[in-house]
């Protein structure tokens, strides 16, 4: 991969980036369109196999993948998580 087209993405990753209490974190609804989802069915597999990676790893998958909700506007005046 070119290393301008690197460059490029690692921006566009970072202008993902949230920031709470000191810790920095992405939203996977946020990074799914980054990484070429379209639907969010797809990309919730990839973030299951994410994880068993991180438990055979010895890592917390607590730790790296809190559950957290946000809510999604699926309507007109309608939202849910």
């Amino acid at each position: 991969m070119k290393s301008d087209i690197i460059i490029q993405l690692h921006k566009h990753f970072e202008d993902y980036a949230r920031q709470a209490e000191g810790e920095e974190f992405w939203f996977a609804r946020d990074l799914m369109g980054l990484l070429g989802y379209a639907k969010w069915e797809n990309f919730a597999k990839v973030v299951d196999k994410a994880k068993i990676a991180c438990r055979t790893a010895g890592h917390s998958v607590e730790d790296h993948f809190p559950d957290v909700r946000k809510m999604v506007e699926i309507g007109r005046m309608c939202a849910r998580c």
